[in-house]
């Protein structure tokens, strides 16, 4: 078993309790901005330090928002969308 699919066994498995589902649903948009970055990086075939250079910044602030340990201005997602070859929009559903 690979740690993809441990990952999601166990995600399932938590998912059944309803407090931990709310949270975890409450949290989606951000985890969501994070994979497409991500995603679109990897796509690339840059690195987050290549990354940071292309929109003047530090490394250690991509590896932030990417772990999720940052709570980002709609200014600075501007910027990594650039820096992607992106642009950010937003919606409310």
């Amino acid at each position: 078993m690979n740690k993809t699919t441990s990952f999601d066994s166990y995600l399932r498995k938590q998912m059944e309790d309803p407090d931990f589902r709310k949270e975890y649903e409450a949290l989606s948009p951000e985890y969501d901005i994070i994979k497409q970055i991500i995603k679109a990086r990897a796509e690339q075939g840059i690195t987050q330090k290549e990354l940071a250079e292309r929109i003047g910044i530090r490394q250690s602030n991509i590896s932030r928002l990417e772990s999720g340990n940052y709570n980002p201005s709609l200014d600075f997602l501007k910027k990594v969308a650039s820096g992607l070859g992106k642009e950010l929009y937003v919606e409310f559903k």
